[in-house]
């Protein structure tokens, strides 16, 4: 694929976080964008007011109305799409250039000095991090993010500064996603794995195999570059090349020390393997999780060149990242945080945050369950995470790119979680069930649409 050639972009699944990003890199440099998704969302929304055309029904007529062709047209594809989609079949059978998201992303990329970070939990928010205190800095960076930054309002920073660097001193921070295999596409200088818990075993069939493919990103790595792995994780033992530990254990080459906690924020010191001690870093973002994932954010940004005032400035400013541990209301009668947690590990450990921070407050959850398969492959640890609430509403199974699996669905997941107030709730009642209590202390977790809910319990809440 030659960018020059290309004059149009079209988007199958526009909306996707990651997909999100590349459309608008393409807007940026001025190739004209279409798109399609299932959804209107607010992020499809602000994509309509950058200049970007969205549709949301299949459309072939749309399509042949478009001055697009073979030669000068790219169409980038999300593995979202189910195969069975009639603009991807009208696509291929008109012979156009296809590319899967990640493809392009590892194009992209090729040019400067990537920074890739890995991992079933926690890439989003270190990335977002990373991106932040690079961007703070005198050292400067692109980024093609995997959740917006609620510092920038966006998942792609730009910084006229990074392009104008030699490339051998560029550097561009992206979120290496293990779904699909996609970060394979990769060839990092840095690079960081937070976890390998068992996920997407739908695409790889069982935990070894998706291990296994962690195991070959990290032997993606550039001869002269270095990889951060989270201590304990089981592949550390496969590992070649140059590769340090990080996390909260002081075991680990870098750690976090001294960690507590300050009106609902974490303060920590931050050793590094040479000894040295970086004290008193207060991180703007809460959770105890979060502070692992400011260590391997730290340890790579002193590694670019990134030095202690810069750091510690960029990472007391950094505000976070949309729907990860999102404050929507916060005052001394109420906490709502909203959560995109969509795994059983994602969810002990934010509410394992949560109710530290507020031992006192009774915790109210609401979650919809993402994908029937993973709803399957994990229902007891579901359950298990859950039941640390103490009401839990769920909503009915969100499919995602699957059709259902019989027998499984919410009502079984209710079932198994222990707390004594549950419920299964559509979304309407979901709402005025929440906004009814009035909860002092309320958690909205979910990957799918349960983010469309979050504005109007917001809303009820407040105006109450």
């Amino acid at each position: 694929m030659n960018l020059a050639n290309i004059k149009y972009a079209y988007f199958l699944g526009i909306g996707g976080i990651g997909m999100s990003a590349i459309a608008r890199y393409f807007n940026h440099i001025g190739v004209q964008v279409w798109g399609y998704d299932k959804t209107e969302t607010p992020l499809t929304q602000n994509l309509v007011a950058e200049g970007i055309s969205i549709h949301y029904t299949e459309d072939l007529n749309l399509l042949q109305a478009l001055p697009i062709s073979t030669q000068n047209t790219l169409v980038v594809l999300t593995p979202a799409i189910p195969k069975a989609h009639q603009e991807w079949a009208w696509f291929i059978q008109k012979q156009f250039t296809i590319q899967k998201r990640a493809e392009v992303l590892g194009i992209l990329s090729q040019s400067s000095l990537t920074i890739g970070i890995a991992g079933t939990h926690g890439k989003t928010t270190t990335s977002c991090l990373l991106a932040h205190l690079l961007t703070q800095s005198s050292i400067k960076c692109n980024a093609f993010l995997g959740g917006i930054a609620s510092n920038y309002d966006s998942n792609l920073l730009l910084h006229p500064q990074a392009d104008s660097l030699p490339l051998n001193k560029q550097f561009t921070v992206v979120e290496a996603d293990e779904f699909d295999r996609s970060f394979l596409t990769l060839t990092p200088y840095f690079a960081a794995i937070t976890s390998t818990d068992a996920d997407h075993l739908d695409i790889y069939g069982n935990h070894s195999e998706m291990q296994e493919s962690f195991l070959a990103y990290a032997n993606k790595l550039r001869s002269d570059g270095t990889l951060l792995v989270k201590y304990d994780l089981g592949i550390i033992a496969q590992l070649s090349g140059n590769f340090k530990t990080y996390g909260l254990n002081p075991n680990a080459q870098i750690y976090a020390h001294n960690i507590r906690i300050n009106e609902a924020e974490h303060l920590f010191d931050l050793v590094l393997e040479n000894g040295v001690i970086i004290e008193n870093l207060s991180l703007g973002i809460p959770g105890l999780h979060n502070v692992e994932n400011a260590v391997a954010a730290s340890a790579i940004a002193l590694m670019c060149g990134v030095n202690e005032e810069e750091l510690r400035f960029g990472l007391m400013s950094f505000k976070g990242v949309k729907r990860r541990f999102e404050y929507r209301i916060k005052n001394e009668k109420q906490v709502f945080i909203d959560d995109y947690a969509h795994h059983p590990t994602e969810i002990r450990a934010i509410l394992n945050s949560v109710k530290k921070m507020y031992p006192h407050k009774k915790l109210v959850v609401a979650f919809q369950p993402h994908l029937f398969s993973r709803t399957r492959d994990f229902m007891d640890e579901f359950a298990d995470s859950l039941s640390l609430a103490d009401a839990v509403y769920l909503l009915p199974i969100y499919p995602a790119r699957e059709l259902p699996i019989e027998g499984v669905n919410s009502d079984l997941l209710l079932d198994k979680i222990s707390c004594k107030e549950k419920a299964l709730l559509d979304k309407p009642s979901l709402i005025d069930k929440i906004v009814g209590l009035n909860p002092e202390l309320f958690v909205c977790l979910g990957a799918g649409d349960i983010d469309a809910l979050v504005q109007p319990i917001e809303r009820g809440l407040l105006n109450r």
